[in-house]
């Protein structure tokens, strides 16, 4: 009996001891794999960031060259020349890039004759100045300069020459014939700056020769120079990313390795660095050298708390395991019992945990399905821009092989704004939305990979976590190619409807206007009882009938016409002044009414108005009918009285209220008048017109995104409200 007593403790002390030993092996076979981990990612930030700054500098270079290539190709260098060549460096993003300058050469006795040549070619202000040194030598002069940053400008005639590291680089490139990097160096132009904001810089040379078959004479150099630390933030910004540290070193030409630029991680943050990788890189004909550290905790994915909690819930789950042995032991029926309890609740929860997989997984393919069923185009990136869905309909219009990130996207895809113009990439939907700005009603047309030309109508949104933190963006499109050439021929057959119905209006109305100024001579010649000027009267009020039936008409040709190009014309946004606009049509109303001396002449008032961006052939036609119908439905005999004012709308929106002490609007019929050819029974009845301005009016504001509302004036009369987009920062 002692014996089967005794045996439960060290049974369950050994089965505790082995299982944390257990664990123990766990977290270190883990530690080493997050140490391997580490290694890994330390070593493809390192070859990223080689290639990065061999690609950069290529860029740099290639960009020297084809400028030299051009600047060679000229039958005459000269400073428009120069000029227009380099005009699109400065949107090419070449940060740390200074200058681009042409220089020359000439020894002492060439200066005159060089000097007279480059001031009949643009610069006639030119002086060449030597530094008095080396008497007979060959000097190097500047001639034109292109600045690429601001305050970046050598004089023309500055002696390039005085500079060692240039010097040589300048004469290397001219025997070489190839693009050359010079020794770094404090560039001339920041010589005057505090030593703590001085800069190691470099300068890029290529030579200017002739073409070949004019002998390939050597004509000069371009050069640019390059700051050393601006060049390396912008182009390993991303890739340091305030986890590792970067030193970029430039072998000279002494074989000293002198630093060029430093980024350094927010240090006090990270642990020492335990992780360190060195390579070389090829930088035009010089070799520099690149340090990177960081510490493993600051690369993402290389350390966690896994291995501890792992040694760490080994051991409890041992702890745990002996103590169920030891229960096992001392009470097997007891034990069974809540073995079988904690075996229901952990198939419970299993069975739950298998249920809401399943659900999730037919959550997704329900909207996986529903996303690849719209004729609409949905793609939805990550924050890093990485694709991470492309429905159906996407994928159709990609190549076999479709883009992996958003930037690779608006390459493969590029687009064009509707003036044809191409849409940079940082502008592109998807990109925007990452930036986190919401993207509506974007109009762009896309030439796909089989060349074909579709426009497309793009919305993108930012995706955001519920804590508001950006997780990603998705952007959507469908095609409206059909739809514009359908208002392309609805506007073709407006211009044919307003010829081809208007002409014949004319024609009728000026027959009628000759036989009716043919009737005023007998009524003016003969007794008012005379038979004939009786006939005459009879005659001359059926003319005065057909004018006024034609003068209807073509109002209601008028009216069709702009109910149709409100709904189908093209918008044609630009910058509207409300002020002069509004004050013109309300002239021109003024100017109609005083024709009659028996109305009584309106008064308008006008508030200071904002600007819009919007069509202004739309808004003329959108406020000339509000601002009329207030001046026309105004009971006879009286003055009408208008108010043009200002509101405070949403942000991006302008909200613009006519009011006017006319008629005013029936009952439950503030929403009725918006119809096209409604009229309210008192205005049909008095008043003449179509039915159709208001309606007008509605598709107008409705096309630029905004609302129109009626409502009654406190006093008597009518309100119209309205909005319309604001002036944006930038208009696109």
């Amino acid at each position: 009996m002692r014996s089967g007593r005794a045996w439960p403790l060290p049974t369950a002390l050994l089965v505790t001891l082995l299982g944390a030993g257990a664990s123990a092996a766990a977290g270190a076979a883990l530690h080493q794999a997050q140490h391997r981990t580490s290694a890994q990612a330390m070593d493809q930030r390192a070859v990223l960031t080689r290639l990065t700054v061999q690609a950069e500098t290529r860029r740099y270079a290639d960009t020297l060259a084809a400028t030299a290539a051009a600047a060679g190709a000229l039958d005459e260098l000269t400073a428009d020349a120069f000029a227009q060549i380099t005009a699109s460096l400065p949107e090419l993003s070449l940060p740390g890039a200074t200058s681009i300058t042409f220089l020359v050469a000439a020894t002492d006795i060439q200066i005159p004759r060089v000097q007279a040549r480059w001031r009949t070619r643009g610069v006639p202000d030119l002086t060449l100045r030597t530094d008095g040194r080396g008497h007979g030598r060959e000097h190097t002069f500047v001639i034109f300069n292109r600045p690429l940053q601001p305050g970046a400008q050598p004089a023309p005639g500055l002696e390039a020459g005085q500079v060692p590291e240039l010097d040589r680089a300048l004469q290397e490139a001219r025997y070489t014939q190839h693009v050359t990097v010079s020794d770094t160096y404090h560039l001339l132009i920041d010589r005057h700056l505090p030593p703590e904001r001085r800069q190691r810089s470099l300068v890029m040379v290529a030579p200017v020769h002739e073409p070949a078959g004019e002998g390939g004479a050597f004509i000069g150099w371009v050069a640019m120079g390059l700051r050393g630390q601006d060049f390396a933030a912008a182009a390993l910004r991303h890739i340091a990313a305030d986890r590792i540290d970067v030193l970029l070193s430039a072998r000279q030409s002494d074989g000293r390795l002198v630093p060029v630029a430093a980024i350094t991680a927010a240090g006090a943050q990270h642990p020492p660095h335990d992780l360190h990788r060195t390579a070389a890189i090829q930088v035009g004909q010089r070799s520099w050298q690149l340090r990177i550290a960081a510490s493993s905790g600051a690369l993402p994915g290389a350390t966690s708390a896994l291995p501890a909690l792992a040694a760490a819930g080994g051991s409890a789950l041992s702890l745990l395991l002996g103590a169920l042995v030891f229960t096992l032991a001392s009470g097997r029926a007891g034990a069974r019992a809540q073995v079988e309890q904690a075996t229901t609740a952990l198939r419970a929860e299993h069975a739950a945990l298998r249920s809401a997989r399943d659900e999730l997984a037919a959550h997704e393919a329900y909207l996986t399905q529903v996303l690849d069923t719209i004729e609409v185009t949905v793609v939805t990136c990550d924050a890093e821009g990485t694709i991470v869905h492309l429905n159906e309909v996407a994928r159709a219009a990609l190549p076999s092989f479709p883009p992996r990130t958003a930037t690779e996207l608006a390459r493969h895809l590029p687009l064009l704004r509707t003036d044809a113009t191409p849409l940079p990439v940082e502008q592109s939907p998807l990109m925007r939305a990452l930036d986190g700005h919401d993207v509506d009603n974007l109009e762009a047309a896309v030439l796909l990979p089989d060349g074909t030309r579709r426009i497309l109508m793009l919305h993108a949104r930012p995706l955001r976590h519920t804590g508001g933190r950006l997780i990603g963006a998705v952007v959507s499109s469908y095609d409206i190619t059909e739809l514009r050439e359908h208002q392309a021929e609805l506007q073709a057959f407006a211009g044919i409807v307003a010829h081809d119905l208007k002409r014949p209006l004319s024609t009728v109305a000026g027959f009628a206007e000759l036989a009716r100024d043919d009737l005023d001579g007998p009524l003016e010649r003969r007794p008012e009882h005379d038979p004939v000027a009786a006939l005459a009267a009879g005659q001359a009020r059926y003319l005065d009938r057909i004018l006024a039936g034609v003068a209807q008409m073509n109002h209601l040709i008028e009216d069709l016409l702009a109910y149709a190009a409100a709904r189908n014309a093209e918008l044609q946004p630009r910058r509207i002044d409300l002020n002069g606009l509004v004050g013109e049509i309300v002239g021109e109303h003024l100017a109609a009414v005083a024709a009659d001396p028996a109305a009584p002449p309106p008064q308008v008032r006008i508030d200071p108005l904002p600007e819009v961006y919007a069509d202004a052939t739309l808004v003329r036609r959108l406020v000339d009918n509000l601002v009329g119908n207030a001046i026309k439905y105004t009971p006879p005999g009286q003055a009408a009285r208008v108010e043009v004012t200002t509101w405070a709308a949403a942000e991006g929106r302008v909200g613009i209220q006519v009011a006017d002490r006319g008629i005013g609007i029936p009952p439950d019929e503030h929403q009725a008048i918006f119809t096209s050819f409604h009229r309210a029974a008192e205005a049909a009845e008095t008043y003449s017109g179509t039915g159709l301005g208001l309606a007008i009016c509605q598709r107008i504001v409705q096309r630029h995104g905004g609302t129109i509302t009626a409502a009654d004036n406190p006093g008597g009369g009518a309100r119209f409200t309205f909005t319309l987009p604001a002036v944006p920062a930038t208009p696109e």
